[in-house]
């Protein structure tokens, strides 16, 4: 497991996790916005206006009303990324990277706006009655042009398509099912193969009704699950409310400077914050990524530019006020920089040479986590007595110090373990049958939880956080599927949405029992699959968008 997420990261260092990816996901952003004017600014009252159905016509085509479409986009927006997402991003780059996916955010809100309004023009009605669009869509069917010739862009059609796929899997499938699984075992003690097989159920249940379904079940899940997360986060605030103010001021304090140690928390560089923040907040709000296109396409409308509009509120309400919700709520309880007792993950071991400490090592250890000069890792055999490490090395978990460790024999019979582990180059993911447990930093969705048991509900609140990410992730799940089978109609014929279905509720539940770290790092690839192809194709296609918009601005202004 270990050398399988090993390389998956390594295939995830050369794009999604790449600078290089990061900045083309911002300057994209950062073009349209300039060359459009600001329009998330100059649009946003009219995005409202139509949402509420102000300019609607009488015999729209479509399936689902505005608000059913930007339900449906939210449901697959809203999700891990922003109970899970956000804690990972500032357990990896402080409180800086919370910046960073508030910048992604409003640059995002352009972005979207760009890609539904591209997918919405060159949508079509499929075999089965209902609308379906997306990038493949304009990539297949919009006049690409390359030096005045014609170009055929239907193989990379087929190619976003196919990522799209895939990315149905790593953002809207596993992580979710996998970040519930773990915070209903942390919080009720449900195992997570029960978790998993009751909501692979529900899940199958709901999609198989197609998308007037999944609208219907949408539109009354997002503003339930949104109420729900907004009193929880309330409560942690006001019991901390001599924190906001710090909190909110350590977002940007150290933008340009990197945040400097803090409790169990090693520091994070100006690049690592930049990065990890970007990087979580595409998976937050998908801007660019060209899913929510896919749902918008099924909305009741006459001419594009309205449903694009739409989609401008997308990144607000997801990144910008939820997720900003959740980061503050973590930085304000200070949770963030403390170390807890868990169950440590193989795949976030490492065993290092020498008794390391953070008072009188810092600069090391702050270097080996932020891409400087790595620490020795340990080869050969540890004998553990009674559960007890012995002196000469170190664990290094969830990039903190372990602290207190003991190793168990395992989760079902945890008595200390005597005998030997056998570890190579720092990876004890080899010894079978034990657990290693101790005090460490926490992330994704655990640190939210604990969190929010900071608030006025004590203990309690963590039950806020698993009931609203049950509910967030569960809707993404749904809305992800919708986006697979569109996928796979295009590539494919509607006769193959059956067996897709199939294999996203078998995946769904698989994923429940899955390690962590390995499909947050799929997850990262699959992303950057599907994001680029949809950005070289925008690019292209920036005259279009001006045209287009101009086209209607008598209409819609």
């Amino acid at each position: 497991m270990q050398n399988l997420n090993d390389l998956l990261a390594t295939i995830d260092g050369y794009i999604g996790g790449s600078p290089w990816f990061v900045f083309f996901l911002l300057f994209t952003g950062l073009f349209f916005t300039l060359y459009l004017g600001f329009p998330q600014i100059r649009y946003f009252g009219r995005a409202i206006r139509i949402l509420r159905g102000k300019y609607d016509k009488q015999g729209d085509e479509g399936d689902t009303s505005h608000f059913q479409a930007l339900a449906t986009a939210l449901s697959g927006t809203v999700g891990t990324g922003n109970i899970a997402g956000v804690a990972f991003a500032i357990h990896l780059g402080g409180p800086s990277a919370l910046f960073w996916m508030l910048v992604t955010a409003f640059l995002g809100m352009t972005t979207k706006f760009v890609e539904v309004t591209l997918s919405h023009k060159y949508r079509e009605k499929v075999s089965d009655g209902t609308m379906a669009g997306g990038a493949m869509y304009f990539m297949k069917k919009a006049d690409f042009r390359l030096f005045g010739k014609k170009v055929n862009l239907s193989w990379m059609a087929a190619m976003f398509a196919v990522a799209t796929i895939v990315s149905s899997f790593g953002t809207g499938n596993l992580p979710q099912i996998n970040s519930i699984a773990n915070a209903v075992s942390a919080t009720f003690g449900i195992g997570h193969m029960v978790t998993g097989g009751v909501l692979a159920v529900c899940l199958g249940l709901v999609i198989v009704g197609g998308i007037r379904r999944i609208a219907k079940v949408s539109e009354k899940l997002v503003p339930a699950m949104a109420f729900i997360y907004f009193f929880g986060a309330i409560s942690v605030l006001i019991h901390n409310y001599d924190n906001i103010l710090p909190a909110i001021v350590s977002v940007f304090a150290h933008v340009f400077n990197g945040t400097a140690a803090a409790g169990g928390f090693l520091g994070a560089s100006v690049a690592y914050a930049f990065n990890r923040g970007v990087n979580r907040g595409l998976f937050s709000n998908e801007a660019g990524q060209g899913s929510a296109p896919i749902a918008h396409a099924s909305a009741k409308a006459h001419e594009p530019v309205s449903e694009g509009m739409v989609a401008i509120l997308e990144p607000f309400i997801d990144t910008i006020i939820i997720c900003s919700l959740t980061g503050i709520t973590i930085l304000a309880s200070g949770v963030w920089k403390e170390k807890y007792e868990n169950a440590f993950q193989f795949s976030e071991i490492t065993v290092v040479e020498g008794s390391l400490q953070e008072s009188t090592d810092l600069d090391r250890l702050y270097a080996h986590f932020n891409g400087g000069e790595q620490l020795s890792r340990y080869t050969g055999l540890v004998h553990i007595d009674n559960g007890t490490l012995p002196q000469g090395i170190t664990i290094l978990h969830a990039r903190s110090v372990a602290s207190d460790v003991r190793v168990l024999q395992d989760a079902n019979d945890p008595k200390p373990f005597t005998g030997d582990l056998h570890i190579q180059q720092g990876d004890v993911s080899n010894n079978s049958g034990i657990q290693i447990t101790g005090k460490s930093l926490v992330h994704s969705a655990p640190l939210t939880s604990i969190a929010f048991s900071k608030g006025l509900f004590g203990q309690s609140g963590a039950y806020i956080v698993t009931i609203a990410l049950l509910l967030f992730a569960f809707s993404t799940a749904i809305s992800w599927s919708y986006y697979g089978d569109r996928a796979v109609i295009f590539l494919l014929g509607a006769k193959w949405v059956l067996p897709y279905r199939l294999l996203y509720v078998l995946g769904f539940f698989l994923a429940s029992f899955t390690d962590t770290q390995l499909i947050w790092t799929f997850s990262g690839i699959a992303i950057a699959l599907m994001t680029i192809p949809n950005l070289i194709g925008i690019l292209w296609l920036r005259k279009e968008v001006k045209t287009t918009i101009n086209s209607y601005r008598d209409e819609f202004i």
